[in-house]
């Protein structure tokens, strides 16, 4: 039976992080942060990284870490669970990136790093990229939230989440797809949440999500149906919280076998009491300061997680 959680996370390590000009068009979240240099902003960002996989590598979870590399220039890079996604039958999902300076972030070598030093199988590439081609774009782990044991596929549709290539992934990878649009007030108007993974996240035995940004109330009642049928219990966020990035978590295990929920400070210091010890009834919380990367990337620590399902190889 397949496992929700892994023990095993991908994170990129960046080398010159920054304020992305061509995602912040319909990713809201973004912000500038005035009287920093570019070096400060690298600094404080490689910081906030470092103390993240400490904290999760002192909790037993393994985390794989890349390097970036300096060129081509990929400010995104940190958040790699956009373009790639890894599964427990070996297989690769790779995806079509909005933003033409992310699709520079897919590194074949990486596969060589995982094969030969980490030991793992990849069995099979699916490989979805060529619908850039067509302006059409699918994010992996940011556009799709994975329930890996019912195999169930929830996406919230927007630009960067289109409908057809969500199919077709759910199509060569078996899982059922549950679609609806989730909305963020911007400037008075209701504008499509860029990623799913921001209002929603699914752990093994709850889920996370902002039921407030969907606002046809068929798609809503449609979302609470399902996650009541695979024996979830709702914890329920406010689009405040998701504007701290409460939406953006993800279950993992250690070594041991002890879940965990991973979030961002922010993200956990918006929760109220009772959502705390509701999540804390199922596993305790991982949380670790990234304000800087919060506020520059517009993502938050689910995106910085890719996380890895390979089989290990017989040795």
């Amino acid at each position: 039976m397949s496992q929700q959680n892994t023990n095993t996370i991908m994170m990129v390590r960046p080398v010159q992080f920054r304020f992305n000009e061509q995602t912040a068009v319909n990713n809201y979240y973004q912000k500038v942060i005035e009287g920093l240099s570019a070096d400060q902003i690298q600094t404080q960002a490689q910081q906030e990284f470092d103390g993240f996989v400490e904290k999760l590598e002192k909790s037993g979870v393994n985390v794989i870490v890349i390097d970036d590399t300096i060129s081509p220039d990929t400010p995104d890079s940190i958040f790699p669970n956009n373009w790639v996604s890894f599964h427990g039958d070996g297989r690769v999902g790779l995806y079509p990136m909005c933003a033409i300076n992310r699709r520079l972030e897919r590194r074949m070598e990486i596969f060589d790093i995982l094969k030969n030093e980490h030991h793992l199988e990849i069995s099979a590439i699916e490989d979805f990229t060529h619908h850039e081609n067509e302006d059409l774009f699918l994010e992996g782990t940011g556009s799709m939230i994975l329930d890996r044991v019912h195999m169930i596929a929830y996406a919230a549709i927007s630009v960067r989440t289109n409908l057809e290539i969500f199919e077709e992934f759910c199509d060569k990878f078996d899982f059922q797809a549950v679609t609806f649009v989730a909305n963020q007030t911007v400037d008075g108007k209701r504008l499509p949440i860029y990623h799913t993974n921001v209002m929603m996240c699914v752990a093994d035995q709850f889920a996370v999500v902002c039921l407030d940004t969907i606002d046809d109330v068929n798609e809503r009642s449609n979302l609470i149906e399902v996650l009541e049928d695979s024996d979830r219990e709702i914890i329920e966020i406010s689009e405040d919280q998701v504007n701290q990035f409460a939406g953006n978590m993800l279950q993992v295990v250690s070594d041991s076998g002890q879940k965990y929920l991973v979030m961002s400070s922010s993200a956990y210091n918006s929760l109220d009491s009772d959502q705390i010890n509701t999540i804390e009834n199922y596993c305790p919380i991982i949380h670790s300061s990234l304000d800087t990367i919060e506020a520059l990337g517009g993502g938050s620590a689910r995106c910085m997680m890719a996380e890895v399902f390979l089989p290990k190889k017989a040795l």
